[in-house]
């Protein structure tokens, strides 16, 4: 029998829509006296998993929700809660893609306007703050550069990083931060886990998936995938299976329009050349 969590460690309801959903099931699991066991075989999961949703580790699918509503009669009621989840503005988005990040086994970056935050240098990190409206761009900026020890842990997650060219030649600071910036690049890009290719800028390239904004997507073996999108003072993470899809579909063709990675290389010492 698994150990009973504290009130502490279960979802709060006025947190999200997630945190709601996953409250509401658990919720409604115990009200009927039913084990975590039943309930995996209901919507087809394991034990195991009904504990990761219940404890908002794993987000309730559309396939489950419809079938928690069948059993229970609910007038679409999960069905409903994990639709209005997903499109919505969530309150702890930023916080709640943190702790993603650092659980995934593999991330794909298409940046469309600055380099990625795992990448950044800190002064070319603390340039960007400071032309921010961030209340403590101090926090800020030491938040940032701890969220890239995840690079350097004993198993790190495999990276694949596609760059605008709009990233790597829009001045941030001064030309020698800008260099140190594409400097760093190039020493991770020597790293087996990291794959770095960028986008140009040029009529062959055109008009292409990338110019509706940057994302990321994220893959663990305990949440499966997640995109995640941002935009000024908000943002949204995408954890529908054929929502995430559409984000790996645009990634793809991304990449196809991105250069190899030793052309890649080239383009970013060129433009170190130009800033010099």
């Amino acid at each position: 029998m698994g150990r009973k969590r504290s009130p502490d460690e279960l979802p709060k309801p006025q947190t999200n829509m997630w945190d709601f959903a996953a409250y509401y099931v658990r919720f409604q699991r115990t009200q009927r006296g039913m084990s975590g066991e039943a309930l995996g075989r209901v919507i087809n999961v394991s034990k195991a998993q009904v504990s990761r949703i219940e404890t908002g580790v794993q987000r309730l699918d559309a396939k489950q929700a419809i079938a928690l509503d069948k059993l229970w009669n609910t007038g679409r009621l999960f069905y409903l809660l994990v639709w209005y989840a997903s499109i919505g503005h969530d309150p702890q988005w930023f916080a709640q893609h943190l702790k993603i990040e650092q659980r995934s086994a593999m991330l794909r970056i298409y940046e469309a306007n600055v380099i990625p935050g795992l990448l950044q240098t800190p002064e070319y990190a603390e340039a960007l703050l400071r032309s921010s409206i961030e209340v403590d761009p101090d926090q800020v900026l030491a938040d940032r550069l701890q969220r890239q020890d995840l690079l350097l842990r004993d198993a790190p997650p495999h990276l694949t990083v596609l760059l605008s060219q709009n990233a790597l030649d829009w001045p941030v600071g001064s030309p020698e931060i800008m260099c140190g910036q594409l400097t760093r690049l190039l020493e991770e890009a020597q790293r087996d886990n990291v794959i770095l290719r960028a986008l140009p800028r040029t009529w062959a390239t055109g008009a292409h998936a990338g110019l509706g904004g940057s994302f990321k997507l994220m893959s663990g073996d305990d949440f499966g995938e997640v995109a995640y999108t941002e935009s000024p003072g908000a943002g949204r993470l995408v954890s529908s299976p054929a929502d995430v899809r559409t984000y790996g579909i645009r990634f793809e063709r991304i990449s196809a329009k991105a250069l190899d990675e030793g052309t890649s290389f080239e383009l970013i010492r060129k433009i170190m050349e130009e800033m010099r």
